[in-house]
């Protein structure tokens, strides 16, 4: 499903998937949120500064995904546990989506996981009928922001796939 030189590519179907998330549990997926766009963050692990920096930066930018209508969903192959200690201290409120068993299973389909077994930091933007609209492999150490998910999401509303 994905490229084989990694990363899933635009045009593709995304790979359904349900995970356990924050805060309590419930197991969400991209099928929960259809005719909505989902930016799907992969990030190596709770609790690394980078990490740290992109999730809350994500958080920070909830009132712009709220305009366009878009879901976020923070995925890595860290335990539910883990997630809901980072989310309250961080104060993140978007989910975030425990990959950890069979770990790294939805980060392998998406083309995001690492040799070290954990998920590469990675970026997935899905259209609202589930189809992989926008994807970017960031280096580890290099907080990838959010510039790139805009431009995809002002990419999907100029094709009046979303209003904005």
């Amino acid at each position: 499903m994905s490229d084989p030189n990694g990363l899933i590519q635009p045009g593709r179907p995304a790979p359904g998937f349900t995970l356990a998330g924050t805060p309590d549990g419930r197991q969400i997926g991209p099928e929960q949120c259809r005719g909505r766009p989902v930016v799907l963050a992969f990030y190596p692990a709770d609790w690394s500064p980078v990490c740290g920096d992109q999730m809350s930066l994500y958080q920070a930018a909830a009132p712009v995904f709220d305009q366009y209508g878009a879901v976020v969903l923070g995925i890595s192959v860290d335990s539910i546990w883990s997630h809901r200690a980072f989310a309250r201290s961080q104060g993140i409120e978007f989910a975030l989506l425990a990959d950890f068993e069979p770990k790294g299973e939805v980060a392998r389909r998406y083309g995001a996981y690492t040799p070290q077994g954990e998920a590469a930091r990675a970026l997935v933007v899905l259209d609202p009928a589930g189809t992989v609209a926008w994807s970017y492999g960031s280096p580890p150490e290099v907080n990838p922001g959010a510039d790139g998910i805009f431009d995809a999401l002002d990419k999907l509303a100029e094709r009046g796939v979303m209003a904005r």
